[in-house]
């Protein structure tokens, strides 16, 4: 499934993931989530060959390469059954922003554990109240006139992560001096901050990664803790959330292509009345149907992560959001139409596949929801007036 308008350095990469993906496999995540803790043996191996870092910069102990690189660590590694979301979190979104906008002293700091998986840092946008309209996040900072701290208070909901991570990078809002209107900003927050605590969410979705509900009552943090320039907040948000759909949509693309892989085994071998069930349209058909659509969507990632790493923020807009919506849209079909070609077998535990129904969903909920999607197509390549 590599597609040939990859580079030889590409296919390369792809195949050593492949590699190490197949070492740990479905089993090994299934294991981890039954015993309670996190795929810490992946992490740190996928770490020390470099390919948790392979998006950031070669000076702070990256591979020097882009989202197009990182977006295939995630894939392959999803196809093996054993996606690591914090990818999409902590290089992608964090390592990111902090490369591009952090200061020489913040990207000393954090982009070299960033890369070798020995630091980790969460990503906390979601309120409870703001949903998907970040105009309304009320997490707010302020500024101690006395010391030149900053004063961060407020609240977020389903932070991956966070019990791993050894800070969390925090959208939150000051005020502009000239307008008066809030305006959003970046932080830095260590999560053995004073005043700063998370209550786990019980979710039913099977998951290494936990999700987090985050307090912050007066979190006092120094000047420095700001990433970037304070009057450039958009920029530098959508420098994290471009990213971060691009690498959603390799985590769908994988998980549809590991779920296809098991419904594809399984009609070759599975026979009834003297032919492999594979042999029959009705189940052949619907199975390239979904291989059609993952191929696809794949193009789209490729052409989003193209756009993001020469620079092109705005067409990487875009096409990060088309890229999220065909991926997700693929590997819910694809999931769906696996444990279909499996019949009753697709809802046991032996063969795995059951427990994608509920994660495959997560790529078209999170970080945006289809329907905003479809909203920010409509009005911003169409054309078309806004309904809100």
């Amino acid at each position: 499934m590599i597609p040939q308008i990859e580079t030889d350095e590409h296919k390369a990469l792809r195949a050593a993931v492949a590699a190490l993906g197949a070492k740990y496999g479905r089993d090994y995540i299934t294991r981890t989530i039954a015993e309670g803790r996190h795929p810490t043996e992946l992490w740190n191996e996928a770490g020390k060959l470099g390919y948790l870092g392979v998006n950031l910069p070669e000076e702070h102990g990256g591979g020097g390469g882009g989202i197009t690189e990182l977006s295939i660590v995630l894939e392959e590694l999803g196809a093996a059954g054993c996606p690591l979301l914090m990818l999409v979190v902590s290089p992608a979104i964090c390592g990111t922003v902090i490369a591009r906008f952090g200061t020489e002293e913040q990207k000393r700091a954090w982009l070299p554990g960033l890369s070798d998986g020995s630091r980790r840092m969460a990503f906390g946008i979601t309120e409870p109240d703001a949903g998907s309209n970040s105009h309304r996040i009320t997490t707010t900072a302020r500024r101690d006139p006395d010391t030149g701290d900053w004063l961060l208070t407020g609240r977020k909901v389903f932070i991956s992560g966070v019990d791993t991570a050894d800070a969390v990078l925090i959208v939150g809002r000051t005020e502009d001096d000239r307008t008066g209107r809030l305006k959003p900003c970046l932080f830095i927050v260590p999560t053995d901050a004073e005043n700063f605590h998370r209550r786990p969410i019980d979710m039913e979705l099977s998951a290494s990664e936990k999700q987090f509900e985050l307090t912050l009552d007066d979190v006092r943090l120094p000047a420095d803790a700001l990433v970037g320039d304070e009057d450039a907040g958009l920029l530098q948000l959508f420098a994290g959330l471009n990213p971060e759909r691009i690498m959603t949509a390799a985590f769908g693309i994988g998980m549809g292509r590991y779920a296809l892989s098991k419904a594809i085994e399984y009609a070759r071998d599975r026979t009834v009345w003297k032919a492999p069930i594979g042999a029959h349209q009705a189940i052949a058909h619907p199975l390239a149907q979904a291989h059609i659509d993952l191929e696809l969507a794949r193009l789209m990632m490729q052409k989003a992560a193209h756009l993001y790493d020469t620079g092109d923020d705005i067409g990487a807009g875009e096409a990060a959001n088309m890229a999220k919506y065909a991926a997700a849209e693929a590997c819910v079909k694809a999931v769906d139409q696996s444990v279909h070609t499996l019949g009753g077998n697709g809802l046991t535990r032996e063969f795995g596949l059951a427990s994608l129904i509920t994660a495959s969903r997560v790529a078209r909920i999170a970080p945006v929801s289809r329907e905003m999607i479809l909203n920010y197509v409509s009005h911003q390549t169409l054309g078309l007036p806004k309904s809100y």
